[in-house]
This record gives C-alpha cells, structure tokens and sequence, in this order.
C-alpha cells in the first residue's frame, strides 16, 4: 500500500479512487503528520436484485396465466378435501 501527502492526494484524486478500488486502500499524509485512508466501501447487493429480462408479453397475459394456475391449485385443494 502506498502513501501520498496531501498535496499529491490532491492532485491525483481520480487516480486514487481507482487504486483504492482496485488495491484496498490508499493512505494520505499531511504535514502536521495526520494520516488518513482512503478506501472504496463495497455496495451490498439484495439476492432478489436481478436484472430483468424482456420476454415480450402483455400484462393482461400475465395476469390470466396467473388467475389459471390459482383456479388450478384451488381445484386440486378441493379435490384432495373430499377425500
């Protein structure tokens, strides 16, 4: 890991982001002796954040299938009940 001072800092920040990025962290070093890290924080993603598809069907399709397969579990509900 490699340390800059305050003025290089300054002058390569872009260039910073994409070393702490790739490498971890950066550290920064002012006169008076402070030292700071410059470091990329991970965006957490969701499981349930994909991406979507393009499948080309109607919202009105969708919903009948939907109504269908719910007559469906609806009618092997009351089949298995009389039994």
């Amino acid at each position: 890991m490699k340390t800059y001072t305050y003025s290089e800092a300054r002058q390569k920040l872009t260039a910073l982001f994409e070393i702490a990025k790739n490498e971890g962290k950066v550290l920064i070093t002012r006169k008076d002796g402070s030292v700071f890290e410059l470091k990329a924080l991970s965006r957490k993603r969701s499981p349930l954040e994909i991406e979507g598809i393009n499948i080309k069907i109607k919202r009105e399709e969708i919903i009948d299938l939907l109504k269908e397969v719910r007559e469906r579990k609806m009618e092997k509900r009351w089949v298995t009940s009389k039994k």
